[in-house]
């Protein structure tokens, strides 16, 4: 059954994010690994020559320059981290180019911050951008912005895995690849020998809580990833309706195997059908400006019955946002289950929250909404465990 399950996704997968970590691209002493580099562009190239589209989603800046710059163990001063990441960036991009010219392939240098996705306008220039390089044979290598992005190096998508799901939702790609330096997630204790790689993972926050074993690195400190984020970025791929594979970029022609419907490594069915562009923005690319808690009643109905949020529902407001901005909604015990634009500012929800919507106009002098977030703008992030 999963030899079919992958074969039918492999098939339908015509937009492609592929991911690949530091660990993958870098020798033990964490110079750039040109060969390597080299192997990913071609199987890039056979990808395109398949007639799918690509998108790179590729760490090793910071490792290239450090490696550059002959360091043995990454800096703690933040001016030294984007010097590094400002000298490998151009090593790294100039790597990829050289691989993808004999195939008659650009390598386009795409470098984000948190806010090119945040903000909705900058999201959809981004998109168009991408469409726009496909058009012109380049295969885009996106990066964050490590020289510019001083909260990237301090956490600010988190990590590259996190970049590549949201790409991935931008793009509506049906297929996240993340590529690492192990061959999935096991089913134990990596280090013990009798554990074994799962091939097909069908609820994200399950194999979160029954699986996540991260095991130990030697070598040069270079990356920050390792499965956790991994999984948290296969939740965000799979709760809008794509699939994900974790595997092992250090193996020989992955991706074609990958794409070819072997077995290779974990793959995470979507969990749903396929979400809208514009909730895969307000769900998981927008940053919450607020927060609105509500009573049990009102989470049953949005959750399960995909109902509107209406005033009443609400007993805490928390944040100072204006209408239309994105806020988050949580249970009383502070899970956050849900995402939407409100229809009102901080204030006016402060005033109206708990109250039956008969009453709005006679608190705030006019009522333009009988919904505090409609369900057409709200997005249920499915994030329990």
């Amino acid at each position: 059954m999963s030899d079919l399950v992958r074969q039918e996704i492999m098939t339908a997968a015509e937009l492609v994010v592929v991911k690949v970590g530091t660990r993958v691209l870098t020798r033990p002493d964490g110079t750039l690994d040109d060969q390597r580099v080299a192997s990913i562009a071609g199987q890039l190239a056979r990808l395109w020559k398949s007639g799918r589209r690509v998108v790179l989603v590729s760490s090793g800046a910071v490792g290239a320059g450090l490696g550059r710059l002959q360091l043995k163990q990454r800096p703690t001063a933040l001016s030294q981290l984007q010097a590094a990441a400002a000298i490998g960036q151009s090593l790294l991009i100039e790597s990829y180019n050289r691989g993808l010219e004999p195939h008659a392939l650009h390598a386009a240098q795409v470098l984000l911050t948190a806010e090119d996705l945040q903000d909705r306008s900058r999201y959809l220039n981004v998109r168009n951008a991408l469409f726009a390089l496909f058009e012109k044979g380049a295969v885009p290598i996106i990066n964050e912005n490590d020289t510019v992005s001083v909260e990237e190096l301090q956490l600010s998508f988190g990590d590259n895995d996190r970049l590549a799901a949201l790409v991935t939702n931008l793009i509506r790609a049906p297929l996240l690849v993340l590529l690492s330096d192990v061959d999935g997630l096991y089913d134990g204790d990596p280090n013990d020998p009798d554990t074994k790689v799962l091939s097909v993972v069908t609820d994200v926050a399950t194999a979160r809580q029954d699986h996540v074993r991260d095991g130990n690195h030697t070598g040069v400190q270079l990356s920050r990833g390792g499965m956790a984020t991994k999984l948290q970025a296969a939740k965000i791929a799979t709760s809008a309706g794509e699939n994900v594979v974790i595997a092992n970029g250090r193996q020989d022609d992955v991706l074609d195997r990958i794409v070819a419907g072997e077995d290779v490594g974990t793959l995470f069915v979507a969990e749903g059908p396929s979400v809208a562009p514009r909730k895969r923005w307000i769900g998981w690319s927008a940053s919450p400006n607020g927060t609105l808690t509500l009573d049990a009643g009102a989470c049953r109905a949005i959750e399960s019955t995909g109902r509107s949020l209406l005033a009443v529902g609400v007993v805490k407001v928390t944040g100072d946002f204006a209408k239309g901005d994105v806020v988050a909604l949580c249970d009383e015990a502070g899970r956050e289950f849900a995402r939407g634009l409100i229809n009102y500012n901080a204030s006016e929800m402060r005033t109206i929250a708990g109250q039956p919507k008969e009453l709005i106009a006679e608190l705030l002098g006019h009522c333009p909404y009988d919904v505090v977030v409609h369900r057409n703008n709200l997005v249920v992030l499915n994030t329990t465990g």
